[in-house]
């Protein structure tokens, strides 16, 4: 039904400090799009920490991580839950240039926010070099599904049409969130990750001891950056 995931049990996977490898690691920028409501908010917080909270609206933005295991590279996800209500459209742009992948995110039970994803689409292609930004349409609350006001076959047509990457979830359930975000770094991979300079290559910053160092270093960072 929707875009399938490549069938390669166990070569991809979320973060586990037990799947640590020695592999190069690179930072992927992705903001979530959408109208309010939509379920951005619980959907990245699915992604991040594989836990459903109790969430209220965004302000502004607001910023997570995750990190995907494939073959022969680890994708860091840093993932921007954009605020989807009008009054904070204007400053979103801010947020969303430069991200190598969008998240286009409706409600199925609410035609409108449909509408207003195919909106968003249109802002985007004004932002974005074709071949540098992996977008993806997301049908969230799959859960309601008996409430549906947006078909399967509306977002397949969509995404078909506009090139993007499609699949209907449930962040309440958790019901293919853990695929989408696979799903999504192996586009990432195969699109961007292959293209020279396409993507930055992501290291921790060392933890930088002040009472051992002899002469203060105002520019110097002494927090860890990173999951």
């Amino acid at each position: 039904m929707d875009e399938r995931v490549p069938a390669s049990p166990g070569r991809a996977r979320l973060h586990s400090s037990s799947l640590r490898r020695q592999v190069r690691t690179f930072r992927v920028k992705m903001v979530l799009l959408g109208s309010s409501g939509v379920g951005k908010s619980t959907l990245a917080l699915r992604f991040s920490k594989e836990e459903l909270r109790s969430t209220s609206p965004t302000v502004g933005c607001a910023y997570l991580t995750q990190v995907v295991h494939l073959d022969d590279v680890t994708l860091r996800f840093e993932i921007w839950d954009t605020a989807g209500q009008e009054k904070y459209h204007s400053v979103t742009p801010i947020y969303y240039r430069g991200a190598h992948v969008a998240l286009l995110v409706y409600d199925i039970s609410k035609r409108e926010t449909f509408i207003r994803a195919q909106v968003w689409l249109k802002e985007l292609e004004k932002q974005y070099t074709p071949g540098s930004t992996v977008i993806g349409l997301v049908g969230n609350k799959g859960d309601l599904a008996g409430k549906r006001q947006v078909s399967v076959q509306d977002g397949r047509d969509l995404a078909t049409e506009k090139g993007l990457f499609f699949m209907e979830t449930s962040a309440l359930s958790g019901h293919q969130v853990k695929e989408l975000l696979i799903g999504i770094a192996h586009r990432v991979n195969t699109t961007i990750g292959e293209q020279p300079g396409g993507l930055t290559e992501w290291q921790e910053t060392t933890l930088v001891d002040l009472h051992r160092t002899n002469t203060f270093n105002p520019f110097a960072s002494c927090c860890k950056v990173g999951p």
